[in-house]
């Protein structure tokens, strides 16, 4: 008979189970910067959860939210119904989208926003008479979240590889990470917008009028940090355009303060006619997610179609009243703390800690943008991952929390550090660098 709680009942997502439940690392609880393990030590967060505690954890004005409306309010349906908690959030969340990206979409993570986007897309086409654009463009080493959709449109073979047939209809960019041209970049790297060049390719490949839409993350994250080069953005705005085809920023993890704006679109200046988001919407307190939509994007669909139901889609938790109530005291918090400001106002102290890692052993890159870094290891020869997997048990051990993707440790700290905390960060991770073969 197992106990009540021997772990073996949880399927873990992206887990090595087998590993964790042999020698299981737990967290207990949270404030500010800080977890606490199971076994009562304080583990200094750089990671921000994953990528979406950005006003750091367990903040009293998003708890205090939660409770009153779970307390008042515990559920309300947003089919041909509404609730004003969820009016009153897409309102504000459009008042700091770029200039016209606001109609916004609820959803409950950035894996449905993804979906959501397609699906938008697509019907954008339709409504307007475009029914042959059906095709959508990715990008290699790209991640769109888990759903059918955005693992097809990402360009991460492992997350593919055990589900057979994807959806139909889509190619891909070539990836922008160039460590012979771009290593050790501060900020955008030099080299690289002649890249979006591949939308002329596939335009030629497939005709113009079967592309629906190009979705791209502005930074990839989960693939190791990769900053746009200079340029390269605004030449893939302005192919979309030429060619007539929509462009979806996927803003998951860039979005809310981490590249030091309300959205890498306001970063580097580059308008898409659709954004995703999730992570930094509600500070992770409640799943949710959202996509901004161009007003021509949502007048397109809406006035076209016949009376009744535009757009047959949805989830029943759209909008939900706890996770609307999250959102607005996360968005206040960041406008009070004036946290996208303070991460700008630390970036160029962040990048001097990044690159200060240049030296160590086993570092073949070190990349910055924001408060965000990638440091790329030199895989272990004929074990991919191993030492990069190494540094994430010996961080937590010593009490940091970072994150690893193949061999790039990925650091994505929440927006209300100081720089006492980069300059522990840093210093645990270099004393972690120099003990690993």
């Amino acid at each position: 008979m197992r106990e009540p709680n021997d772990l073996s009942a949880f399927w873990m997502p992206f887990s090595n189970n087998r590993g964790f439940k042999q020698a299981p690392r737990l967290l207990a609880a949270a404030e500010g910067m800080h977890y606490t393990s199971s076994d009562g030590r304080s583990i200094l967060d750089a990671t921000a959860g994953l990528w979406c505690v950005n006003a750091g954890h367990c903040r009293t004005q998003i708890v205090e939210a939660i409770r009153e409306t779970a307390a008042r309010f515990d559920f309300g349906p947003t089919f041909q119904l509404g609730h004003p908690l969820a009016f009153e959030l897409a309102s504000k969340l459009g008042m700091i989208m770029p200039e016209g990206l606001d109609r916004i979409f609820f959803t409950n993570s950035g894996s449905e926003s993804v979906d959501t986007a397609l699906k938008i897309a697509l019907a954008y086409q339709r409504a307007r008479g475009q029914g042959s654009r059906t095709r959508f463009i990715g990008r290699e080493r790209g991640y769109h979240g888990v759903g059918f959709g955005g693992i097809s449109v990402g360009g991460i073979v492992g997350n593919r590889r055990q589900y057979g047939t994807m959806l139909g209809g889509v190619d891909h960019l070539r990836h922008t990470h160039d460590l012979a041209r771009n290593a050790f970049s501060r900020g955008q790297p030099a080299h690289g917008a002649e890249l979006a060049e591949d939308i002329e390719r596939l335009v030629a490949l497939h005709g113009a009028d079967t592309i629906a839409a190009v979705i791209v993350e502005p930074v990839a994250g989960s693939t190791g940090v990769l900053v746009p080069p200079v340029g390269y953005l605004e030449r893939v705005r302005e192919l979309c355009k030429k060619h007539d085809i929509l462009l979806i920023f996927d803003e998951v993890i860039t979005a809310f303060g981490r590249v030091g704006k309300a959205t890498a679109s306001e970063r580097f200046g580059v308008t898409p006619d659709i954004i995703t988001m999730a992570k930094g919407l509600t500070n992770a307190a409640v799943p949710m997610g959202a996509v901004a939509a161009g007003r021509h994007v949502y007048d397109t669909v809406v006035e076209n179609a016949p009376e009744g139901i535009e757009l047959f889609h949805g989830y029943t938790y759209s909008g939900h009243p706890l996770a609307a109530a999250a959102g607005l005291a996360t968005l206040a918090i960041y406008e009070e703390e004036r946290l996208f400001e303070k991460a700008i106002t630390l970036e160029a102290y962040w990048a001097d800690a990044v690159h200060a890692m240049k030296d160590l052993p086993h570092v073949i890159d070190c990349r910055n943008i924001g408060l965000v870094a990638g440091i790329e290891m030199e895989a272990r020869a004929g074990a991919p991952t191993k030492r990069a997997m190494e540094a994430f048990h010996r961080a937590f051990d010593s009490g940091l929390l970072i994150r690893v993707t193949g061999d790039i440790i990925a650091l994505s700290p929440p927006l209300i550090l100081e720089k006492t905390h980069i300059d522990e960060m840093f210093g645990r991770l270099a004393d972690i660098l120099k003990a690993i073969d």
